[in-house]
C-alpha cells in the first residue's frame, strides 16, 4: 500500500525511556482520530544517533527532522503536516544558526558521518524482516550460499581490510580463515554483545536498530568456516535489544534464512541467545567462552586461541556486534568498496558513543582517520556552556585521556595506541575544565577493581594499589614518590596481566600522569584541586562584604555548619563542613567562595 507520508519515530532505548513509545502510540491514535490513517504509515525505528536531541521524529517525504518531541506534540504533527501539509516549525532542529534545519543532510551532526554499520538504524522498522530485505538484506548470504566459495569470502574480507571492532583490531579475514582451516567437524560462531564500558552503547543500539544484520553476518560466517551453531552473548541489561533480536531470529527461521537447510542450500545454521550477568571481564573472549559454558567468567592463557580451541574446546570465531554488522555490506558491495573508506591500515568506519561535556552527545559513525577535533567540535558541537576543552578519553576504562594537543590526531588503531590510549569498542568521553583528572582516574580504577575477576595477581593487586594511591592523592595526603609508584605498578600490570582488563586498566592513570602532571603536583604539593572535584581539598568560605545575611545557605546546609545573625554576615564551621557545595550553589550574591 502506498502512503502520502511516512513518520519514523526513534525507538532506541534513550528515546523509549523518554516517552518515545507514548509518542508512537499517540501518533497512531491521532492519525485515526483525524481521518488520515490510510495516508500515513507510522514506524518505530532504531536509534537516529542524535541522542542529545531526542525523542526524534522524522517525517517523509519532506525529510522534516523534529527534535525533543513530546506526546503532546503528536496531534499537531498529524494536524499540520499530514492533514495540511505544513511543517511544525517549532519542533524542527535549530542548530547553532538562525535557520531551522529541515533535511537531515543539513544538520551539522550528520555532515561528517558515513553510516555503514548504522546504515539501517533510524531508517527501517527493526522488527520487520521485509524492510531489512528491501534494503539489500540477506543478499550477501544468498551470494555466499550459491555463488561464492569459502575462499572467495575470505578474499573479500582480506581486500576490505576489515579489522575487529572490539578493540584489538585483529584482521577479520585471518580470524575466520584460521577457524576455517581447522579440521574439527564441530565449530562455533559467537557474537560478543557484552559491551561493558561505562558510557558505551554502540552494540546495543546496532542490535536494537538492525538485528537482522547480525543474524545474516553470523550465518555467513558459519557457512564460511564450517560452523552450524551460533551464539549471541548479550548482557541481560539490554532488554530491548534482546526482545528485538528474538523477534528477528523467529522471522529469519520463518523465512527459511535460519535453521535447517537454509534456502534449500543444504546448509544448516541456527543461533541461540545467551544472557550475560554484566561482568566487564566477560568482554574478553576467553572469559566470555567460560561464561557461555556455564563456568565462572574468567580468562585463560592464550595460546591456544579460540580459533583453534574455543567454546567446549572446539574451533570458534568470536567477533563483536560492530564487526559482524560490517559483513553483509562487504559481501554485497564488495571488499574494495569498504577499503576506499578510512586509512591505509584502518579501513572502513568506526562507531563511537560520544558522551560527556559535549553539546551534541550521541551515536557517531565516522571514517577511520577522522580527527578527534572533527568529532568533538564539528559533529559534537564543542563543549557545553562555553567551557574550555580539557581532554577526551577513548576506549573506556582501558583507554587513555588525550589532551588538546592531540585533537588533530587521525583516529585509527595505531595512532591512538601510540598516544597511550586505544580504540577500544568505541566509548568516547569528553571532559571540560571542571573535570579533575585525578578524580576521573580514580573512578575508572574503582571500576576495574570491582570488575577484576581476581584470577591473576598483577590485576587483582595492581588495580587495588593504584586505586589506594589515587585515593590518597585526592585526599591531600599524596607524596611525590606516589607518582613513580603509579607508573611502576601500571607498567607491571600492562606486561604481566593475564588479559586486557588488567593489561589496560592503568591506561587512564598512566596517560593523565604523563599529560596532566601539573594537576597531580597541585594535589600533592599545593593540596589543591583546581576543579573542586576532590572534596577533601576544597574549602568553602563566606565573603563577609558580599553576604547580606539572608540565611538561605544555612537553611540548605545538611549538617548545619553555617551560622550567623539575620542580615549579618554568616560563617562556616570548617570542622563540620562536609564539602557538599550546597551553600555555593544556593547563594545568589556570590558570597560563598570555593577555594
Amino acid at each position: 500500500m502506498a502512503y502520502n507520508h511516512y513518520i519514523l519515530v526513534c525507538g532506541g532505548t534513550g528515546c523509549e525511556s523518554n516517552k518515545g513509545d507514548e509518542i508512537y502510540r499517540t501518533l497512531i491514535s491521532e492519525a485515526e482520530k483525524q481521518g488520515v490513517k490510510d495516508q500515513v504509515q507510522i514506524v518505530k525505528t532504531g536509534c537516529f544517533g542524535f541522542c542529545e536531541k531526542g525523542p526524534i521524529v522524522k517525517v517523509l517525504p519532506e525529510d522534516s527532522f523534529y527534535v525533543e518531541v513530546q506526546p503532546k506534540d503528536a496531534p499537531e504533527i498529524i494536524a499540520e503536516q499530514i492533514v495540511k501539509g505544513r511543517e511544525v516549525k517549532r519542533l524542527l532542529y535549530q542548530g547553532d544558526g538562525p535557520k531551522s534545519s529541515t533535511a537531515v543532510e543539513d544538520i551539522e551532526f550528520y555532515q561528517k558521518q558515513v553510516r555503514v554499520v548504522l546504515r539501517n538504524c533510524g531508517v527501517i522498522n527493526p522488527e520487520s524482516i521485509d524492510e531489512y530485505i528491501a534494503r539489500e538484506g540477506y543478499v550477501g548470504l544468498e551470494k555466499v550460499l550459491f555463488q561464492m566459495k569459502a575462499e572467495d569470502v575470505i578474499e573479500e574480507l582480506k581486500v576490505s581490510g576489515l579489522r575487529g571492532r572490539g578493540g584489538a583490531g585483529f584482521p577479520t579475514w585471518l580470524k575466520w580463515d584460521l577457524t576455517r582451516k581447522e579440521t574439527n567437524p564441530v565449530k562455533y560462531v559467537v557474537c560478543n554483545a557484552d559491551e561493558g564500558d561505562p558510557g558505551a552503547y554502540m552494540d546495543r543500539s546496532t542490535i536494537e536498530g538492525d538485528p537482522h544484520s547480525i543474524i545474516e553476518a553470523m550465518t555467513i560466517c558459519g557457512k564460511t568456516v564450517g560452523a552450524n551453531q551460533g551464539y549471541v552473548y548479550i548482557r541481560a541489561e539490554y532488554p530491548l535489544a534482546i526482545d528485538r533480536l528474538k523477534i528477528a531470529l523467529n522471522q529469519a527461521r520463518d523465512y527459511g534464512l535460519l535453521g535447517k537447510n537454509i534456502l534449500e542450500s543444504g546448509f544448516d545454521f541456527d543461533i541461540e541467545i545467551r544472557l550475560g550477568a554484566g561482568a566487564f571481564v566477560c568482554g574478553e573472549e576467553t572469559a566470555l567462552i567460560k561464561s557461555l559454558e556455564g563456568q565462572r567468567g574468567m580468562p585463560i592463557p592464550k595460546p591456544p586461541f579460540p580459533a583453534a580451541s574455543g567454546l567446549w574446546g572446539k574451533p570458534t570465531v568470536i567477533n563483536n556486534v560492530e564487526t559482524f554488522a560490517n559483513i553483509p555490506v562487504v559481501l554485497t558491495k564488495g571488499g574494495e568498496w569498504l577499503a576506499k573508506i578510512g586509512t591505509e591500515k584502518s579501513k572502513g568506519t568506526k562507531v563511537f558513543a560520544l558522551t560527556g561535556k559535549v553539546k551534541n552527545s550521541g551515536l557517531v559513525e565516522v571514517p577511520m582517520g577522522t580527527t578527534l577535533r572533527d568529532i568533538v567540535f564539528d559533529i559534537g558541537g564543542g563543549i557545553k556552556d562555553g567551557k574550555k576543552f580539557k581532554g577526551v578519553q577513548t576506549g573506556g576504562p582501558s583507554g587513555g585521556i588525550l589532551t588538546e594537543k592531540t585533537l588533530d590526531t587521525p583516529i585509527d588503531y595505531e595512532s591512538l595506541t601510540s598516544l597511550g590510549s586505544m580504540m577500544g569498542s568505541g566509548g568516547m568521553i569528553v571532559m571540560d575544565e571542571d573535570d579533575c583528572v585525578v578524580d576521573v582516574s580514580r573512578f575508572y580504577m574503582e571500576f576495574c577493581v570491582d570488575e577484576s575477576c581476581g584470577k591473576c595477581s598483577p590485576c587483582r593487586i595492581g588495580t587495588t594499589q593504584i586505586k589506594d594511591i589515587l585515593e590518597k592523592i585526592s585526599r591531600g595526603n599524596g607524596e611525590m614518590e606516589d607518582l613513580a609508584k603509579l607508573e611502576d605498578i601500571g607498567k607491571a600490570m600492562t606486561k604481566a596481566s593475564l588479559c586486557m582488563l588488567g593489561g589496560s586498566a592503568a591506561n587512564p592513570t598512566l596517560s593523565t600522569v604523563k599529560n596532566f602532571k601539573d594537576e597531580y603536583l597541585e594535589h600533592i604539593v599545593d593540596k589543591k584541586c583546581r576543579s573542586g572535584k576532590c572534596k577533601h581539598l576544597v574549602r568553602f568560605e563566606i565573603d563577609a562584604e558580599k553576604c547580606i545575611g539572608c540565611g538561605l545557605c544555612a537553611r540548605r546546609c545538611p549538617v548545619t555548619c553555617i551560622s550567623g545573625e539575620k542580615r549579618q554576615p554568616h560563617t562556616i564551621d570548617q570542622s563540620l563542613c562536609i564539602k557538599c557545595g550546597e551553600c555555593f550553589k544556593t547563594c545568589k550574591f556570590g558570597a560563598v567562595l570555593k577555594k
